[in-house]
């Protein structure tokens, strides 16, 4: 009988390490994403789940976590309820804190700017949500890519300037009675590059493009001010994290740009240097 069988991960381990985070990767999964539309988008997701482990333990059950995401699945409320997830991980497996992540491919039909056709864009996106006691924290990330002109090029050449394929990484984190749909941040942060990208382009769409990008040259520095602009605007927004990189076409190697702020602490700072 199974209940007679012994159970390996209940051993005790006489090492004295704590493990912040042990689970199961790269678990394929269906998730249903609500859209900014109201209705669902399905998409092929990767999961990460993970728990801490005392250092009393040898190991965790790795069979409990896939018994909590068959439950969500079945319910078709992944990607809605994360939170409810964590605190049946947690509880499956008797551990402080629990964390997860999905991965997932989410698609937005996308119209040319002069022909007006349409084909959907895919993005790269993520949903992560840690538990650490009562402590719920929500991450939405995204993954843009857009166009990028080199200004330098453009003011020292005679006749062209080279451009860029580059791509806009943000991650969010904000309340949960707050929302913020993926559709609106991939499009503010369309709007800070050179020139978007599209999935279908006419020669009329062609040249708009071209030209677009040319009138309005940006350095990876540009592309990331803006971005952050936007974010700190966004009161929403409690933390982000904001990541530009340019796939140089005449320089073997990339241009890089990277920020993060922790909004609701810079404020909690300034208000203290005011009552000083």
């Amino acid at each position: 009988m199974a209940s007679n069988l012994k159970d390996v991960q209940k051993e005790a381990d006489k090492r004295g390490i704590d493990i912040q985070k042990v689970g199961v990767n790269g678990v394929e999964v269906p998730l249903l994403i609500e859209r900014k539309s109201q209705d669902c988008q399905l998409v092929s997701a990767k999961a990460r789940m993970s728990v801490t482990l005392p250092h009393n333990y040898r190991g965790t059950h790795m069979s409990r976590f896939m018994e909590v995401l068959s439950k969500y699945s079945s319910k078709n409320t992944l990607g809605v309820d994360i939170k409810g997830m964590l605190y049946d991980i947690r509880k499956k497996l008797d551990s402080k804190c629990a964390h997860v992540k999905f991965d997932f491919k989410y698609f937005i039909n996308k119209k040319a700017p002069v022909s007006g056709m349409e084909f959907p864009v895919g993005y790269d996106c993520s949903f992560q949500g840690d538990l650490d006691g009562d402590d719920y924290k929500f991450i939405l990330g995204v993954k843009v890519p857009i166009t990028t002109l080199c200004p330098c090029s453009k003011e020292i050449s005679k006749y062209s300037a080279h451009n860029q394929r580059t791509m806009v990484k943000v991650k969010i984190s904000y309340a949960e009675n707050d929302m913020i749909w993926i559709e609106d941040l991939v499009e503010k942060i369309e709007k800070c590059g050179s020139s978007q990208i599209y999935s279908i382009l006419k020669r009329n769409d062609e040249k708009y493009v071209t030209e677009t990008a040319y009138e309005n040259p940006k350095f990876v520095e540009d592309v990331l001010r803006d971005v952050i602009g936007f974010l700190r605007e966004d009161d929403k927004i409690l933390y982000y994290e904001a990541e530009v990189e340019a796939q140089e076409s005449i320089h073997n190697h990339n241009a890089w740009a990277w920020q993060s702020e922790n909004k609701m602490l810079n404020k909690r700072e300034m208000k203290n240097e005011r009552t000083i």
